[in-house]
């Protein structure tokens, strides 16, 4: 064999074997069924609740023990976040409105930013770090953080020039994704990152910096991004066909139907 065959051949084999690395299955464990009853299953919490909205009602749940809110003036819950199971953000965007509950769904402060001292019209909220609000404010389309405590708002970033198509939130991050499926992040100090480029989703879930799960069409994957800037897909194998919505968190899998809630767990290779 010659030096170029030789070559050529080591070529093809070594991206043969590339390809079929970036397209990996996962074969997660069903660990438990339950029925689902809730117009919109949230997900759980480390103690073991679950969170769910029926009838604009947000409830918290385990056993035979049951909290529930509902604010029927502030309009319909636009979304709910359960970073810290001891002060929730539940955002009424049709009111330009938040409320903190406590872990018993007691209302500890509402805030309607349209009384804000500085004009502010939210389309993205979630819990931040030391009383603050993240803030995506569409009147600058700049995202910022808002001291509860203080009623002071900060804006962190520049002005964002797409538009957001999905975003997620922890303690010192905004993450999003806009309608090009450019994905970025933005720290509490204004720093912003460009993440690389998602492909089309139906839904997604950002795990950190460099993995998400997307489902697309009925099927789900997990996308995970290496320090070279390579991505390896994986279809995650699930037993049902069709399903609303998931939630992954420590290696558990949520899958949602209209009718129950399985649980995975999910084993990396």
């Amino acid at each position: 064999m010659s030096k170029n065959t030789l070559l050529l051949f080591l070529f093809f084999f070594s991206t043969s074997i590339a390809g079929h690395a970036q397209n990996l299955t996962l074969e997660p464990v069903l660990i438990s069924k339950q029925p689902n009853n809730a117009a919109v299953f949230l997900g759980y919490d480390a103690f073991g609740y679950s969170y769910q909205i029926e009838n604009n009602v947000f409830s918290k749940i385990k056993g035979k023990e049951i909290f529930e809110y509902k604010n029927v003036s502030l309009g319909k819950i636009t979304k709910v976040d359960l970073q810290n199971p001891l002060k929730m953000v539940l955002f009424y965007e049709d009111f330009n409105s938040v409320v903190l509950l406590d872990n018993q769904l007691n209302k500890v402060t509402e805030i309607n930013f349209s009384q804000s001292p500085t004009p502010i019209v939210v389309s993205a909220i979630g819990m931040s770090t030391q009383n603050q609000l993240w803030i995506y404010n569409t009147l600058n389309q700049q995202i910022g953080l808002f001291e509860y405590l203080k009623n002071e708002y900060k804006t962190v970033s520049i002005p964002l020039t797409e538009q957001i198509k999905y975003y997620q939130t922890d303690f010192n991050t905004f993450y999003w994704i806009d309608k090009k499926y450019n994905w970025y992040s933005c720290t509490i100090f204004g720093k912003i990152s460009s993440l690389g480029k998602v492909p089309a989703f139906d839904k997604i879930q950002i795990i950190n910096s460099s993995k998400y799960v997307f489902s697309k069409d009925n099927k789900l994957f997990m996308n995970e991004i290496n320090k070279s800037g390579g991505a390896a897909v994986s279809e995650i194998k699930i037993l049902e066909k069709t399903f609303d919505n998931f939630d992954c968190k420590e290696q558990i899998l949520s899958i949602f139907t209209a009718a129950e809630i399985s649980n995975y767990k999910i084993v990396t290779p």
